[in-house]
């Protein structure tokens, strides 16, 4: 079994700030945009725009929306043309961090981001420093309270995913990027819900920080998510529930 991806449960739990915010409807149109312009307009080809769409739909984004941002990603629209960016670095206490930008000034954001890693106790590293600590795997999470574990079990098994995990807040499921749509499409048909469902990239091992890096480490996560041009950030440390409750 996986160790679990820690930081996809602590995004969920923000999730709804991020949309009181709102910001979550502006970052899911770039990412439709985005993911449209690097795999086509497709989403039966194109796992990462129809994982887009999906979360998009699942937030209430009205499909006219949803097809004027693959209409731009296609160039079939005018309008700022978004460059797809990753970012590399580490935070405190040593964690290593990717973040996934989309921008239309790679010299703003550059400097944004830096400026957010370093005021949070990290520093901004050279492209290839951590990214060759995560692999993009297919990542789905499902509500435990769904069906017990040993149903989660026999289900992973039918599918032929590639790893489950029992011991986090939620069942979590692993595969390929090229079964990610398979497997989306057969949850859905077995009309089970899912939490979270996205190509993450997965540290393929954690670290776990020190208490007294903790509070420093969750802000320069969430200063980064609330960062305009910023889509996703990964990390590979791991936090006990203590305290993330404190």
């Amino acid at each position: 079994m996986s160790g679990h991806s820690k930081w996809a449960t602590i995004k969920h739990k923000k999730a709804v700030t991020d949309a009181r915010r709102g910001k979550a409807f502006t970052k899911l149109l770039k990412e439709i945009t985005v993911a449209t312009r690097m795999g086509g307009a497709d989403p039966k080809g194109n796992p990462r725009l129809r994982s887009a769409i999906l979360e998009a739909r699942a937030n209430s984004v009205p499909n006219d929306t949803i097809d004027r941002a693959v209409k731009k990603g296609s160039g079939d629209l005018g309008g700022a043309t978004f460059e797809e960016l990753v970012y590399e670095g580490y935070g405190p206490g040593g964690s290593a961090i990717l973040v996934e930008s989309a921008t239309d000034n790679r010299n703003r954001t550059a400097g944004e981001i830096r400026h957010l890693f370093t005021k949070h106790g990290g520093n901004l590293s050279e492209a290839g420093a951590v990214s060759w600590m995560f692999d993009r795997r297919g990542y789905f999470a499902v509500d435990r309270e769904t069906q017990s574990e040993d149903a989660f079990m026999e289900l992973g098994l039918e599918l032929g995913v590639d790893d489950i995990s029992t011991d986090g807040e939620a069942y979590e499921i692993f595969t390929s990027v090229e079964d990610f749509l398979r497997v989306q499409e057969e949850l859905a048909k077995r009309k089970i819900a899912t939490l979270v469902a996205e190509l993450s990239m997965i540290p393929q091992t954690y670290m776990e920080l020190a208490s007294d890096k903790v509070r420093s480490a969750l802000r320069l996560m969430e200063a980064l998510e609330d960062h305009d041009d910023v889509q996703k950030v990964w990390s590979n440390f791991e936090v006990s529930p203590e305290a993330l409750d404190s």
